[in-house]
C-alpha cells in the first residue's frame, strides 16, 4: 500500500542473499495463500473492504516474486517491472472503488464477524512475514521497502478488524465501505507515483544509453 512497495526506491543492484530469498518464498506463499482465503471470506460476507485487502495480498505476491526476479537483474528490467506494477494498482484501486459503490448502492451489510476472523487471521500473517523480514529493515533500499510494504499491510489489516468492530456495533455497512475506499484512494495515489518513477526511470536510461 506504500509507494515503497514497487521496487523503485534504488537504481543500484541489491545484494543477493540466500536467507532474504527464502524469507521472500515464504513471504510470496503466505500472501498466495491470504489471498485466496480473503477472496473467499470477502465474497461470503459481502465485505468491500475485505476483498480490498485480498486483491492487496495478490499485489504483495506478485510484489515478492517481482523482488525474486529482479534480485540479479539490471536496473531497467527493474523500472519496467514497477511499470507494470503501477498500472496493476491502478486497477486495484479502481476494482475496489467500483465494489464500494456497488455495496452502497445496493445497502449491502456484511457479517461482522466473518470480518473479524479473517480480519485477525490476516494481520497474524502480516505480522509473521514481517517479523521475518525485520532483520534487513536497514539493508538496502529494496529491502527495506519490503519489509515497509509488509510492516503497512498489517496496520491495514488493523483498519478491517476496527471495521468489522464498526459493522457489529452500529447494523450498517458504512465501516466497510469507509476503509475500502481509503485503501482504493490509496492504491490509486501510489499507483499514480509508480507510474510517474518508473516513466522518469526509463527516460532517464534511455537517455543515457543514446548519450553513451
Amino acid at each position: 500500500m506504500a509507494d515503497c512497495c514497487t521496487n523503485t526506491c534504488s537504481a543500484e543492484k541489491p545484494p543477493i542473499d540466500p536467507r532474504y530469498r527464502r524469507i521472500l518464498w515464504v513471504a510470496l506463499v503466505v500472501n498466495a495463500a491470504m489471498f485466496v482465503v480473503e477472496l473467499a471470506g470477502g465474497w461470503r460476507a459481502g465485505s468491500v473492504a475485505l476483498l480490498a485487502d485480498a486483491v492487496d495480498f495478490f499485489g504483495d505476491a506478485a510484489n515478492y516474486g517481482l523482488s525474486l526476479f529482479v534480485l540479479g537483474l539490471a536496473p531497467i528490467w527493474r523500472s519496467r517491472t514497477a511499470l507494470f506494477k503501477g498500472w496493476t494498482m491502478g486497477g486495484y484501486g479502481v476494482f475496489v472503488l467500483g465494489s464500494a459503490a456497488w455495496n452502497l448502492a445496493h445497502g449491502i451489510v456484511p457479517e461482522a464477524a466473518t470480518m473479524g476472523i479473517i480480519g485477525v487471521l490476516a494481520f497474524a500473517a502480516n505480522l509473521s512475514v514481517a517479523i521475518l523480514l525485520y532483520a534487513f529493515r536497514d539493508g538496502d533500499a529494496n529491502m527495506r521497502s519490503v519489509w515497509l510494504c509488509t510492516r503497512n499491510d498489517a496496520i491495514g489489516n488493523i483498519a478491517v478488524i476496527i471495521a468489522a468492530l464498526g459493522v457489529f456495533g452500529t447494523g450498517t455497512g458504512w465501516p466497510d465501505i469507509a476503509v475500502a475506499v481509503i485503501m482504493g484512494i490509496l492504491g490509486l495515489s501510489a499507483a499514480r507515483t509508480v507510474i510517474g518513477q518508473s516513466r522518469r526511470e526509463l527516460r532517464d536510461g534511455k537517455l543515457a544509453g543514446d548519450a553513451a
